[in-house]
């Protein structure tokens, strides 16, 4: 299975009585897709992951947005409950059948973790989380995007993480230099949207601090500092 990626946010003033009208705001800040500016779903959780969530919405039908999701959410206003929204957002993708690029929407799960939810996880996991989609929207695939990538690509070490034939076909298809290019470049798109995102987050809640961080990636912001920093 595919590793995810993360945005945590934890904020100076967080309690029972902030949580909903700053679980909204980051609600606004979120980049939803283009082609579908409102939210799926909400699923309202108590105690843990492992209990029946207590109130679920379909939003499709009813084009809800920030607002109408807080509200909500604000129905069911516990410490011990979590919050969580799913839309979609716009993303960079490479289709190794084709062999081709999309920007194309991606399912994105925002979530508001009270201060008691699941033995106080949001002390950890943040009081709001986003997961973001697959880590390699981010990263690349294999270590593509790693220094000095384009040296050592053909090598025999390097073919023999690829023993799928489509991963074999995307190995050699990124072993042209323009090819290899182009996939630096929509990855740092994705990049930069989603730090334009942190940015917006920062101007709209009283952030104390924020992490990305991933299944993969031992310091998940070093490898996307590093990756926008190559041309």
């Amino acid at each position: 299975m595919a590793n995810h990626a993360y945005l945590r946010v934890w904020t100076r003033d967080f309690s029972l009585e902030t949580m909903i009208p700053e679980f909204a705001r980051f609600l606004t800040t979120a980049p939803l897709s283009a082609s579908r500016e409102t939210f799926d779903e909400l699923v309202v959780q108590a105690i843990d992951p492992g209990e029946t969530p207590i109130a679920e919405w379909d939003l499709r039908p009813s084009q809800a947005g920030a607002a109408e999701v807080a509200a909500m959410a604000a129905q069911h206003l516990n410490p011990d409950t979590a919050y969580i929204a799913s839309a979609t957002w716009d993303l960079w993708t490479f289709d190794m059948d084709a062999l081709k690029w999309q920007r194309k929407p991606q399912p994105l799960e925002l979530v508001c973790h009270g201060p008691d939810y699941d033995d106080g996880i949001a002390a950890s996991a943040g009081h709001f989380q986003a997961d973001l989609g697959f880590e390699h929207f981010f990263t690349g695939h294999a270590g593509l995007l790693l220094p000095n990538t384009a040296s050592n690509f053909n090598s025999p070490s390097s073919a023999n993480s690829f023993e799928h034939p489509v991963e074999h076909t995307f190995r050699q298809w990124m072993a042209a230099s323009n090819n290899l290019k182009e996939y630096h470049a929509k990855t740092r798109e994705n990049i930069q949207q989603l730090f334009n995102w942190v940015d917006a987050i920062e101007r709209a809640l009283p952030v104390e601090r924020s992490e990305l961080w991933s299944e993969g990636e031992e310091n998940m912001e070093a490898r996307l500092d590093g990756i926008l920093a190559q041309r």
